[in-house]
């Protein structure tokens, strides 16, 4: 706001206070100079409530004084007594925007009323703030007077308090229901035409109803107590009309109830005593707009709570049909799909399942998926596993492969999921190829035997011969044909040996492993002496014993320990670092080398098989080695991965039960049978 707006806003209340002191000196009842009414107590609190934050505060309050002053003295009060009306005012104004502030900070003139709290709010703080206005205003009357009226400060608290309540009522309700109906209707005719006809007569007969009512209870009634059956037209207002047109119909019944008392009809004019005449009649108005306020509030209050609650079903409606609708989807899919899928509860009963999963566990987990779901419960992590299942009457057994994960219910109870996923083919078609393989290799190591054996006799036989050009070219081209078959032999050595690990039946004992690896140094430090080459050195820590088969686990350290010396740069003598350390149930062995190390983005490639990382650089390989050391770590339970050596070279890391853990491999080939 503007300090030119905040002065516009300060001359149209002042005008509209000015009024309201001047119709309140006009009802002044006697010589104390109290009046009956005093509507400028309720014209005050509004504009100090719509001026709270103008930046020119002062000159309302220099207004107001000026004003009270005027019209005090100007009406026949003397100017000590308008400066205690000016004193009590301001103190009026002050606790009632200060207690308002405090209670309700959100009402204010253009918030309107919305709750029966927001009436009780402004009914105390009108009560609140009239009991310390007549703390200044007659009991400073009674330092000036000598004279002090208990009747004259009942007057004074219920004549303010009833204006503050009614004015006010008024204040903070128009500046909203004149926004409202401009939004609503734009102008009075688009309201003559948007309300129906039933609506029209009905205000209509509020208007006539109520007038005759006062006129036939305070004009026409000749003394006779019958004005507390006017309250059945608030009640009536109240219940069926806006609220803001409430607020104008107690408005409109507390004036007519004045002015006919005022001039002498009515019941409350028959009290003899003017203070008392006052306080009834400022009750019977404090009362009827007591009334229907709170009707009209709670009426509103209960509309919005039912609106808010029609608009809390609907969106719980709408989000229970997404959610059948999600539910059914989701239904759909996992129905549809091949995979079978499963949930099974503490209790070994099949809450869901898929009908692809129907025929694995139509009866609760048995058998190894048993062993699977306790592990699984218990909180294990347990990795991919094949099970072989057999149906009855079915000759051949299917392999699926088992995927589990543990959930938690909101009760904190466990539940499994199992994931099956038929690999019977892709089992059946791998193990034919190993098979084919292994079978392969065999039959050809005769042919390359016979190779090499008649290559040997033929270049014994030449190197008989004279020397002749004729006889080098020979032995060169049977030296190749000797190198060809070496190649072709080593070949065939790591197909049988991939075989062997991958059918071969796997026999867990309790392994030292720290004399294995012994074993296997001492071969590749004999091995390099006889060669003739650089003897390796070998730095072995304490190593934990582990359960797994010896031979396979020797082929493993052999293989590992043998790339580690082989893939070492010329001149560089091998240096090998073998640790381990236990992690749960598992032992983590590391082989770290000074080698060339594994070109970049190499790290998992190099355990795929055929694959040589170093094909370029004259190193001899068939790339199995390293295929058939994951293929073992596997079938142990275990994994293995290739890393960067930090000190240069490479670091492989191998995982393997512990001594006194019994895991079960996967399964051979021969379970399809």
């Amino acid at each position: 706001m503007t300090y030119r707006g905040s002065l516009a806003r300060t001359g149209m209340f002042a005008v509209a206070y000015l009024i309201a002191v001047w119709a309140g000196r006009l009802t002044v009842m006697d010589e104390t100079n109290l009046s009956m009414v005093w509507p400028a107590a309720g014209v005050a609190v509004v504009w100090f409530c719509a001026q709270r934050e103008a930046p020119a505060r002062w000159a309302d309050v220099a207004a107001l004084a000026v004003i009270t002053l005027v019209v005090n003295t100007a009406t026949g009060a003397t100017p000590m007594m308008a400066m205690v009306f000016v004193s009590a005012n301001l103190v009026q104004v002050a606790v009632f925007l200060h207690l308002l502030a405090r209670w309700r900070p959100e009402l204010r003139p253009d918030s309107g009323l919305h709750s029966p709290r927001d009436l009780w709010a402004l009914l105390a703080a009108a009560a609140a703030s009239t009991v310390a206005g007549a703390a200044a205003g007659p009991t400073g009357m009674w330092l000036l007077t000598g004279r002090h009226s208990w009747a004259a400060t009942l007057v004074w608290l219920s004549r303010n308090t009833a204006a503050i309540l009614l004015i006010g009522a008024v204040g903070l309700c128009a500046a909203q229901a004149v926004t409202r109906f401009r939004e609503r209707y734009g102008t009075p005719l688009g309201w003559w035409r948007a309300t129906p006809r039933v609506r029209l007569v009905e205000y209509a007969a509020l208007v006539l109803c109520s007038s005759a009512g006062y006129l036939a209870g305070f004009a026409l009634g000749r003394g006779l107590p019958i004005a507390f059956a006017l309250i059945a037209v608030t009640v009536w207002a109240g219940t069926r009309f806006p609220t803001p047109l409430v607020v104008l119909h107690d408005l409109a019944a507390g004036t007519m109830a004045v002015l006919f008392t005022l001039n002498g009809y009515g019941p409350f004019a028959t009290i003899p005593e003017p203070a008392a005449r006052a306080c009834v009649a400022q009750l019977y108005v404090a009362m009827v707009a007591v009334i229907g306020l709170a009707l009209a509030l709670g009426r509103d209050e209960r509309h919005v709570l039912m609106t808010d609650l029609a608009a809390e079903k609907a969106e719980l409606a709408a989000e229970r049909e997404q959610a059948s609708q999600r539910a059914e989807l989701l239904r759909a899919i996992i129905d549809s799909t091949t995979d079978g899928l499963a949930v099974i509860g503490s209790d070994r009963r099949v809450v869901l399942r898929n009908p692809a999963a129907d025929g694995l566990l139509a009866d609760g987990p048995t058998g190894d998926f048993e062993e699977i779901f306790t592990r699984a419960l218990a909180g294990e992590e347990v990795p991919e596993t094949d099970v072989l299942v057999r149906r009855p009457g079915a000759s051949a057994g299917q392999i699926v492969c088992v995927r589990t994960a543990a959930v938690r219910d909101p009760d904190g109870t466990r539940r499994v999921v199992f994931l099956f996923h038929d690999v019977t083919s892709e089992r059946r078609h791998r193990d034919e190829l190993a098979g084919f393989a292994g079978v392969v290799a065999h039959d050809l190591l005769n042919p390359v035997t016979a190779v090499e054996g008649w290559t040997e006799t033929a270049a014994e036989a030449v190197e008989r011969l004279p020397r002749t050009p004729e006889a080098g070219l020979a032995l060169d081209a049977l030296g190749r044909v000797d190198r060809a078959a070496g190649r072709m032999r080593s070949l065939i050595g790591g197909l049988l040996a991939y075989t062997t690990a991958r059918d071969a039946t796997v026999a867990s004992v309790s392994v030292d492993l720290g004399q294995m690896v012994s074993e296997v140094t001492v071969a590749r430090l004999d091995a390099a002496i006889a060669a003739g080459l650089p003897a390796p050195r070998f730095t072995v820590a304490d190593l934990p014993p582990v359960q797994a088969d010896p031979v396979l686990l020797r082929q493993l350290l052999d293989n590992l320990i043998g790339n580690a010396v082989k893939y070492t740069a010329r001149g560089v003598t091998p240096a090998l670092t073998v640790t381990a350390t236990r992690t749960g149930d598992m032992v983590l062995v590391c082989v770290a080398d000074n080698g060339i190390g594994i070109p970049a983005g190499q790290h998992d490639e190099i355990f795929g098989n055929f694959h040589r990382a170093h094909s370029t650089l004259g190193y001899a390989g068939t790339g199995l080695g390293l295929g058939i050391c994951k293929r073992i770590v596997e079938r142990h339970g275990g994994t293995i991965s290739a890393t960067d050596n930090p000190g240069g070279g490479s670091r492989f890391e191998f995982s393997v039960p512990a001594a006194g853990v019994d895991r079960q491999p996967v399964a051979d080939s021969t379970q399809l049978r």
